[in-house]
């Protein structure tokens, strides 16, 4: 059966489809092709006031609910959202560049999430304490209100339905902004979950950053949480601060992968490329090992598997089957991940595989899947987070310096231990400054485990029951007898 595909779309603001106020719309671009799909309504200040209101006005009805009938509201939306993955996966692979089987897998996982916070809502409880005879002291919690999300581009449906799932299950209405750059999924996500969910209950406004900051300074908006760059969260902070609101970041990592002598050397390098995330959104991702730390008795043999790994991957069209690697997400991200592999010749790392020269497609964004090797701490792509399909395979042996190497950028959401020595991988995994460490593997991880970084990387952990209590407010009651 051929799928459908939307071609018009609308925010989603107290259960209504509603064009932008202004009437503005942008044109969302296949990074494939660099034609336009569709157009998408650019929303402004005043949108998001609206969706605001819509979701106040949904507020009290929505928490009133017993927790259990919020979850049955949320299994509903999962099944009625099951029957459109498809029509998600493809809208994101066309809007993002990812390819269609990668994409299809994050539809499944941002399906997951919701499934999970729906069944642990009634964990959002309070607790007693024993103070005195003569009285009761106990805890409620209760949800904030109004919760804006902004998401980042690089997984949109499966960041769009996963990041809203905590706070809807807590009982809070939410106000979410896709990414200007891949709004397609999350608008037709609005369109659909008001089909399930009580009119305000969720409310998309997609746009440029003058929707997020509208969100970021709302007075009627007391908890914010964002996914994406860094330089993004500090404007969120800062625009936050006026009015105190609570605030989590998942941001950038430039994670690291160790490969001591004592593993199998081909399942390591296979794992490494995997790891990248080459293969699944061209590198965009957060989670990606770009800094590959090889011992150097088994340096040379690690590349020549690695190497031979990549070049099995292929570039091309995202909605092609044979495709593993699709264009990065839009033009101005292809021109500045470029860069950085010119940087990275310049600077005297050794291109194994790729580089600035290699062929790709002329039509698209596409960037050549490049690895370096010989690559030192004082290089400009062993520090800075590239978010594309660049690896720096990087050689110890010292585990000292391998350490002070491993915490040596601003970043610490993840890292990967490769050793058959559980004395190492534990003191590895102790001193490397991340937040979520795996260890002779790069995934995946399954929800109900914290995730969450170290500095630059943000603060605040998702995926478990510290994200929906993290949606919550604790107030205290203390009952004279």
């Amino acid at each position: 059966m051929q799928t459908s595909i939307p071609t018009s779309f609308r925010f989603t603001i107290g259960g209504e489809a509603r064009e932008a106020l202004d009437g503005r719309t942008a044109a969302s671009v296949n990074p494939a092709t660099e034609l336009a799909i569709a157009d998408a309504p650019t929303g402004a200040s005043a949108d998001v006031d609206a969706a605001v209101k819509a979701a106040q006005a949904a507020q009290a009805s929505w928490s009133g609910m017993t927790w259990s009938a919020r979850a049955r509201v949320l299994h509903s939306l999962a099944r009625r959202l099951e029957q459109e993955k498809e029509t998600f996966a493809v809208l994101d692979s066309m809007d993002g560049g990812n390819p269609l089987a990668a994409m299809r897998s994050d539809v499944a996982s941002g399906l997951e999430a919701l499934t999970y916070f729906a069944g642990i809502a009634g964990e959002a409880k309070g607790s007693s304490f024993p103070a005195s005879s003569d009285m009761i002291n106990f805890t409620i919690r209760e949800p904030y209100g109004v919760v804006g999300r902004i998401v980042a581009f690089n997984h949109p449906f499966m960041f769009a339905i996963a990041k809203v799932s905590a706070a809807l299950a807590a009982g809070n209405t939410v106000v979410l902004k896709p990414s200007d750059h891949t709004p397609l999924s999350a608008l037709h996500l609005g369109a659909v979950a008001a089909e399930v969910l009580p009119p305000g209950v969720l409310n998309v406004v997609a746009g440029d950053a003058e929707v997020g900051n509208a969100l970021a300074s709302h007075p009627d908006v007391p908890r914010l949480a964002f996914t994406g760059s860094v330089g993004v969260a500090r404007r969120i902070m800062s625009t936050a601060s006026e009015r105190l609101k609570v605030l989590t970041f998942e941001l950038g990592g430039k994670n690291p992968m160790v490969v001591a002598p004592d593993v199998d050397v081909k399942k390591a390098a296979i794992a490494s490329i995997a790891g990248m995330n080459f293969a699944r959104s061209q590198g965009q991702s957060c989670q990606s090992f770009s800094r590959v730390f090889v011992h150097a008795s088994i340096y040379d043999e690690f590349i020549g598997h690695a190497a031979q790994q990549l070049s099995e991957l292929r570039v091309g069209d995202p909605l092609q089957s044979a495709t593993d690697i699709g264009p990065l997400t839009f033009a101005e991200h292809r021109d500045r991940v470029a860069n950085y592999i010119r940087v990275g010749e310049a600077e005297g790392a050794r291109v194994v595989y790729g580089g600035s020269h290699a062929a790709v497609p002329e039509k698209g964004f596409f960037v050549p899947p490049t690895m370096f090797a010989d690559v030192t701490q004082d290089m400009t792509i062993a520090r800075e987070e590239i978010f594309g399909p660049v690896m720096s395979i990087m050689r110890w042996d010292d585990e000292a310096k391998l350490v002070s190497d491993l915490n040596a950028v601003d970043y610490g959401l993840t890292a990967s231990i490769w050793t058959n020595d559980a004395s190492r991988a534990y003191r590895l995994a102790s001193a490397v400054e991340a937040g979520y460490v795996w260890i002779n593997k790069v995934g995946p991880r399954p929800y109900g485990a914290p995730f969450g970084g170290y500095k630059l990387s943000g603060f605040g952990k998702e995926s478990n029951i510290e994200e929906l209590l993290s949606f919550t407010r604790e107030k205290v009651i203390d009952h004279a007898l």
